[in-house]
């Protein structure tokens, strides 16, 4: 931070610090575009895996479109014993559905505009790169289509902070150590949320607006809003972003923490 220099030391020493926007949410198997476009409304990220992995929920896996309708794509994990592993915990089961996803991929979307493109960067994280641990798959795949956006947020894991204990205290323990004077929720955390707390800890909250993304050209039929990313991608390759949120203004994005409609 650059502070100019006056002949008052004390203007300069009060001088305020400069607004940062964090937001905290679990890693995801090849995101939706919202988490995209949440991640490219802040300005560090924090990958949330210190969290119990829940079962059939979008850590190990996600939906792409086919013919017959959309589909999951799902990466088998050790549960078997494991109820109370964390995410970060959680161990890929096997090699196979590595090369089964990729030939999905490839059957449903080689007819898209931007498939020679998009399977071009895909194909090494499903083809030549081994994973036994599911938060580190999915970080890498988030940063490698993070890097095609253009969105340049930091990424942090959760573990790089002294968490504590408590729902809301532990998102704004994160946020404290992260220098935050602002936090982006998605709105499904209104249902446990203390805005009370980040309000006594002088940060900001908001909660990601999802509404109003416009249709795109996909292939197979009706259009479906909550599939992959890597459905925009290979429909739509570097003009994805003109069916985002994230290029407009960050807090255009997001509703205050006293606004509780949805």
């Amino acid at each position: 931070m650059n502070i100019s220099i006056t002949s008052d030391p004390l203007t300069a020493r009060s001088a305020p610090s400069p607004a940062k926007t964090v937001a905290i949410v679990q890693s995801c198997y090849i995101p939706w575009k919202g988490y995209f476009d949440l991640i490219g409304s802040v300005d560090e990220f924090v990958i949330y895996d210190d969290m119990q992995y829940t079962r059939r929920d979008w850590r190990n896996r996600n939906l792409i479109k086919t013919p017959q309708g959309i589909s999951w794509l799902t990466v088998p994990v050790k549960v078997k014993g494991k109820y109370l592993q964390t995410i970060r915990e959680t161990e890929v089961d096997g090699d196979g559905w590595q090369s089964d996803h990729w030939k999905s991929v490839c059957q449903n979307y080689k007819r898209a505009p931007y498939f020679t493109q998009i399977s071009k960067a895909l194909e090494p994280y499903y083809l030549e790169k081994k994973y036994a641990n599911l938060s580190q798959l999915n970080r890498d795949l988030i940063e490698l289509l993070c890097r095609y956006l253009g969105i340049e947020t930091k990424l942090k894991w959760s573990w790089e902070y002294e968490i504590g204990e408590g729902k809301t205290e532990r998102l704004v323990r994160i946020c404290e150590q992260a220098g935050a004077t602002r936090y982006v929720s998605g709105p499904a955390a209104r249902d446990y949320i203390n805005s009370s707390l980040f309000t006594a800890a002088g940060i900001e909250l908001h909660y990601f607006d999802y509404a109003g993304y416009p249709e795109y050209p996909q292939l197979w039929g009706e259009f479906q809003n909550s599939v992959s990313i890597v459905d925009l991608l290979f429909n739509c390759g570097d003009r994805a972003r003109e069916y985002m949120k994230f290029p407009t203004s960050r807090l255009d994005m997001a509703q205050t923490g006293g606004d509780q409609r949805s």
